[in-house]
C-alpha cells in the first residue's frame, strides 16, 4: 500500500505535504519552547515584527536595525522599539525589558533595567557569560582573549592581564607626555595645509590614543599623529566595524562576505607579529633585566606565557579597550566643552589653582588628577552621557531566569532558555528619566543633557545605574589607567588653550548634537570640528 501511495504521488502533492509537515513541526516546536519559557518564569513584552517569516528569523527587525545604524539612529531605534512594545502589548507603562523572536527556538531579550543588568553582571554571574555562540562568532578577531571567553579561559586571561594595571605600573604619567605635546601642536592648527585652525578632534584623538596605547603595550608607538595614513589604524577600524555588523545580523551574517574582513585582519596581525617575535626571542633572564628599564605590557605578558597566539589575542583585546574607548570619551568630552564655555572656565580655574596655566604650568601627577573634583565630574558626566560600550551582550549558559520584566507590572521574573542572547544598554539606562530625581528636587539636573554640575551638587547615582566600566567580576581592569590618561590629556590641553569653539560641519548652519556611531564601542559618527585658542588669541 505504501508503494502504491508513493507511485500515485505527484510532485505538487509531495511539495505541499512537505511544506505542511515543516509548518506543523515549526508550530509544534514553537509551542514546546513557549511552554518551557512559561515553566521557567514567563516572557517579557514582545517588540513588534511585521513580515510573515519574522517569527522565525526576525529578519525585518534586523533590517530596520541595520538601516538605523547607517543613519546613525541606533539610539532612537531602540527607544522606539521599546515604545512600540508598550503599544503592542497595551501596557500602562514603558517596559524596561522586551524581546523579539529569533530563529523560532530562542529569542533576543533587550533590557535597560538596572536589576536585570545587576543580575547579568554579578548576582547571576554563573548563569550568564559570553557563551559559545559569541566566542565562535568573534574568535577570528578577539581569539581566546578576555572579552570573548568564559570559565577557565576567561579567568586565565584576567589573571594574566591584571598585574599590568596595578597602581605602581600606571602612575608614570610620562608615558602620555610626548604624545600629548604632539596632539596639542595639531590642535593649534599646525597641520592644516591652508592655514585653517579648524581641526577634527575625533580623528586626532583616535590617532593620539593609538600612539599612546601601542607605546605602552609594545614599547613603540605607531606615530599615527605624524603619519595619518597608518595602515594598521585603518585595518583595526575596519575590522571592528565589520565585526559589529556581523553581530547585528545574527544568524543572517552567513550571507555576508568575509573576504575584506580577513584581509584587514591579516594587516593587523602582520603589524603585531614582529613585536611578538622580538619579545619571544628574549630569554627569561633578558626579560627580567628589562624590569629595571622601561618594561612594556608585552614584556610582562611574555614572562607568563610563550604562546604567540595568546600574546596576540590579549594584545588585540587590550588595544581595543585601551584605544577606542578612551578616544571616544575624549572626543565627546572635548566637543561638549566646546559648547559649554562656563564648564571650560571652571575646569581651567581648578587647573590653575592646582598646577598653573601656560608655559609655566606643572605636569599633573597621579595624585593631582585624583584630587581634582571638577575634572572628575567632567569625565564622569561624559561617561554617563556617552558610555564607551553603549550596548553589551551576555548569553545564558543554561536555562535560568532574569529577576524582572514579566507580569502585568513588568516586575515579575522572566524565563530564559540556554543560549539566549541578552542585550543590555548602558546609554539608554544612564539617560532614563525615571531613574533620576524628581524635577522639583534641588539635586535635579536634566538627564537628557550633558551637565557636569550634577556630580558636584551632592547627587550620586544609585547602585547599578551608572556602570561606565561594567561591574561584577568582569569589571574593567584598566579603568584607573583610562581615567588617568583622560585626566592627564584634558589637563595638559586646557593648560595650553583658553577656549574651544565648536564649528558646524560643512553644509550646516549651526552646531548640532554629535552623531553617534555604535560599533564595538561608541565613537563619533562624523567630524567634530573645533578651533582651539590660546590666551589672547583672536578667533579664526
Amino acid at each position: 500500500m505504501i508503494e502504491e501511495t508513493f507511485a500515485n504521488l505527484s510532485l505538487e502533492k509531495a511539495a505541499f505535504g512537505l511544506g505542511f509537515l515543516l509548518v506543523a513541526l515549526f508550530y509544534i516546536k514553537k509551542f514546546l519552547v513557549a511552554r518551557e519559557i512559561h515553566n521557567l518564569g514567563g516572557k517579557s513584552p514582545q517588540m513588534p515584527t511585521y513580515l510573515p517569516v519574522a517569527d522565525q528569523s526576525a529578519a525585518d527587525f534586523i533590517f530596520r536595525s541595520m538601516e538605523a545604524r547607517k543613519q546613525f539612529k541606533d539610539l532612537q531605534f531602540w527607544e522606539n522599539s521599546m515604545a512600540l512594545a508598550q503599544t503592542k502589548n497595551k501596557l500602562p507603562f514603558l517596559p524596561l525589558t522586551a524581546e523579539i523572536n529569533s530563529m523560532a527556538s530562542n529569542r533576543i531579550i533587550f533590557t535597560v533595567d538596572p536589576e536585570n543588568i545587576k543580575a547579568l553582571l554579578t548576582g547571576q554571574f554563573n548563569d550568564f557569560g559570553k557563551g559559545e555562540t559569541f566566542h565562535r562568532e568573534w574568535r577570528e578577531f578577539l581569539g581566546d582573549s578576555i572579552f570573548a571567553t568564559d570559565g577557565e579561559l576567561w579567568s586565565a586571561s584576567r589573571h594574566l592581564i591584571r598585574p599590568m594595571f596595578v597602581r605602581d605600573r600606571i602612575v608614570d604619567t610620562e608615558i602620555f607626555e610626548t604624545n600629548v605635546q604632539k596632539l596639542i601642536k595639531l590642535f593649534g592648527g599646525s597641520s592644516s595645509p591652508n592655514g585653517s585652525k579648524i581641526v577634527d578632534i575625533g580623528g586626532l584623538y583616535f590617532r593620539y590614543t593609538l600612539d599612546a596605547a601601542t607605546d605602552y603595550l609594545l614599547g613603540q608607538g605607531t606615530d599615527s599623529l605624524e603619519n595619518p595614513t597608518t595602515r594598521f589604524a585603518e585595518a583595526f577600524r575596519y575590522v571592528q566595524a565589520r565585526q559589529a555588523d556581523y553581530f547585528r545580523m545574527g544568524p543572517l551574517n552567513v550571507f555576508m562576505s568575509r573576504k575584506k574582513f580577513r584581509k584587514e585582519l591579516k594587516i593587523m596581525d602582520d603589524f603585531i607579529r614582529p613585536y611578538i617575535e622580538t619579545v619571544l626571542s628574549l630569554s627569561p633572564d633578558e626579560l627580567d633585566k628589562k624590569l629595571s628599564k622601561r618594561d612594556t605590557f608585552l614584556d610582562a605578558l611574555a614572562r607568563f606565557t610563550r604562546d604567540p597566539r595568546v600574546l596576540r589575542d590579549q594584545l588585540v583585546a587590550v588595544l581595543l579597550a585601551g584605544r577606542d574607548t578612551t578616544a571616544g570619551t575624549l572626543s565627546f568630552c572635548t566637543y561638549e566643552l566646546s559648547r559649554n564655555p562656563d564648564a571650560v572656565a571652571k575646569l581651567r580655574a581648578e587647573i590653575q589653582e592646582r598646577l598653573g596655566l601656560g608655559a609655566d604650568a606643572q605636569k599633573p601627577t597621579y595624585n593631582d588628577l585624583k584630587d581634582m573634583k571638577y575634572l572628575t565630574a567632567v569625565i564622569n558626566e561624559t561617561l554617563r552621557f556617552y558610555p564607551v560600550v553603549p550596548f553589551n551582550v551576555r548569553y545564558s549558559l543554561h536555562n535560568t531566569t532574569l529577576p524582572r520584566g514579566g507580569g502585568p507590572d513588568g516586575r515579575s521574573p522572566i524565563g530564559v532558555r540556554g543560549d539566549t542572547r541578552v542585550v543590555y544598554s548602558t546609554i539608554i539606562m544612564q539617560r532614563l528619566a525615571s531613574l533620576y530625581d524628581d524635577v522639583d528636587s534641588e539635586k535635579y539636573y536634566d538627564p537628557s543633557k550633558w551637565i557636569p554640575e550634577r556630580w558636584t551638587s551632592g547627587w550620586q547615582p544609585k547602585p547599578w545605574q551608572f556602570i561606565p566600566f561594567n561591574g561584577g567580576p568582569r569589571i574593567c581592569i584598566g579603568q584607573q589607567f583610562a581615567m588617568l590618561e583622560m585626566g592627564y590629556t584634558l589637563v595638559r590641553i586646557f593648560q595650553a588653550f583658553e577656549r574651544i569653539i565648536a564649528v558646524p560641519v560643512t553644509g550646516r548652519d549651526s552646531v548640532e548634537d554629535p552623531r553617534l556611531r555604535f560599533e564595538v564601542t561608541l565613537s563619533p559618527g562624523e567630524e567634530m570640528n573645533c578651533v582651539f585658542l590660546r590666551e589672547g588669541e583672536k578667533q579664526f
